[in-house]
Order: C-alpha cells, then sequence, then structure tokens
C-alpha cells in the first residue's frame, strides 16, 4: 500500500501555464486519504518550489537541488518556516574544475549554495529566463570566490550547446542530472552534484524519516533524471508527456501535465 508519494516539479506538477487547477482538489483527496505527499526536485528550496511544497505538505520533508538538500518544512510560528534536514556539498576542487571549464565552452552556469544562495556567471538570456521560472533572483557572483559551500552547479544548454564536451570532461567526484521544463522548451538544464547524491538518494532519505520502505512509495515524473526513482519505488507513475524511456519503465502512465495527469495519478492512490 502507498502511503508516501513523491512529485517531480516540471513536466509532472507545472506545465506551460503553472500548476494546473484540476491538480490542488486531488492533493487535497490525497492527504484527505491519509498519503504523504513529498516533492521531488532540481530546482532549488527558494522561490516557486518552496510554495509549491508548502502547499503540497507544510509540515513535511521535501527534496530540492537533485537531491543535494532535503528541507523540513513548519507552520510553528516559534521555528523556521524551512530548516535544513540533509545537506551535501560539492567536493570543493572538482567544483572548481567545472566553473573553469563551463568558462572555457562559454555555458551558462548556476551555482547553488548550503544557506540557500543562488548564483549565476555571466547574463546569458537563458539565466535571465530561468530566474523568472524559478521566482528567485539571482546574484551575479564569481563562482570560484563564495563564501559558503556550493551544493549544486546547474548548466543551462541551448540545441547548439557544447554540452558533450561539458559531461566528457566532468570530474569522476560529481554526478550529472539532466532534465528539461515545459516553460523553457529545448533548453536542458544539467544539474552536478556529490557522486551519489540525486533524486533517488533523496527520496530514500525521506521514506527512510518517515519510517518507511521504497516500495511504501509512488513516484509521479516526466523526465529521465526520475527515472531512477521510478524504478525503485513501488508503483512508478509516468506523465503521458515523458519520453518513450520513462513510460515503459512505469507501472502506470497516466495523461500528459496539461490534460491533469498529476491528479488523475493521485486519485488512482490510496
Amino acid at each position: 500500500m502507498v502511503r508516501l508519494v513523491f512529485v517531480d516539479v516540471d513536466g509532472t506538477l507545472v506545465g506551460k501555464e503553472g500548476v494546473p487547477a484540476c491538480v490542488w482538489p486531488a492533493v487535497e483527496a490525497a492527504k484527505a486519504r491519509g498519503l504523504r505527499l513529498s516533492l521531488l526536485t532540481g530546482r532549488p528550496g527558494r522561490g516557486e518550489a518552496l510554495r509549491l511544497a508548502q502547499r503540497l505538505d507544510p509540515e513535511g520533508l521535501h527534496v530540492f537541488e537533485s537531491g543535494a538538500v532535503v528541507l523540513s518544512l513548519s507552520q510553528d510560528p516559534h521555528e523556521p518556516q524551512a530548516k535544513p534536514f540533509f545537506v551535501a556539498a560539492l567536493p570543493v576542487a572538482a567544483a572548481q574544475e567545472v566553473v573553469r571549464l563551463a568558462r572555457r565552452l562559454s555555458l551558462p552556469l548556476e551555482g547553488y549554495t548550503a544557506d540557500g544562495g543562488f548564483f549565476m556567471e555571466g547574463d546569458s538570456p537563458l539565466l535571465l529566463a530561468h530566474q523568472r521560472l524559478l521566482g528567485v533572483e539571482a546574484e551575479g557572483a564569481d563562482l570560484l570566490r563564495l563564501q559558503s559551500p556550493l551544493v549544486r552547479l546547474q548548466v543551462l544548454a541551448d540545441p547548439k550547446a557544447p554540452l558533450g564536451a561539458l559531461l566528457d570532461a566532468l570530474p569522476q567526484e560529481l554526478s550529472a542530472h539532466v532534465a528539461e521544463s515545459p516553460k523553457m522548451p529545448g533548453v536542458r538544464f544539467v544539474s552536478l552534484t556529490q557522486k551519489g547524491v540525486g533524486k533517488l538518494f533523496g527520496a530514500r532519505l525521506v521514506a527512510e524519516a518517515h519510517g518507511l520502505d521504497l516500495r511504501q512509495c509512488a513516484m509521479v515524473g516526466d523526465g529521465e533524471n526520475d527515472l531512477e526513482v521510478i524504478q525503485s519505488v513501488g508503483l512508478g507513475i509516468a506523465m503521458g508527456n515523458a519520453p518513450l524511456s520513462v513510460k515503459r519503465a512505469a507501472k502506470k502512465v497516466v495523461a500528459p501535465v496539461e490534460a491533469c495527469g498529476l491528479a488523475e495519478a493521485l486519485a488512482a492512490l490510496g
């Protein structure tokens, strides 16, 4: 029996026009049946992503930064709204190597720090568009000179970007997670975390914190970066807009994001 549901953001909870109106009644109905909901995203735990997590479960654990950060939310006025439950910093030398590599390849680069900082190098239109999507303004900075440890680096690549050259030269201490967003079609988001840290890693932490095995969990997602979680939980659900590889790995396929696929998935659980 499924007791905890992991929910991806872009292409699952959020479509081109935002969150479909049909989703929130389905979320409330799922919670009324006793299901716990946990956001599982590559986005930082700020701005729109944090607001979405609070609406899914304002007293729960949610995974951000592709598994590098798990936040514990609280409605207690005497406690922080969100506090770190787990943080995995990048190895310093490996992170610096990636920053220099991205500069050589002229790839737009973002850095996310352990204390919630959001930084960017350059003024690429992709970086500016991504800030609008996140609902968070980045600070321009030299990513080699930040005071707080990095938990994630992210490259934004358009179809002409030399993405292969970056991936081929990545330090072995890092893991790469490639995702897309319907709000920025054609752009690939390459998140870099500590080796072994990813969405599956974060999902295991949250499940264990709730006293659950992954077989008692479900995952609703649409991207290749959701694949390992979809394959590992008791019930993996693919959105109708997911690539064929994700659909084949899932036990259930629902409608696309704009056609209430997440609401359909939640209605089938409980």
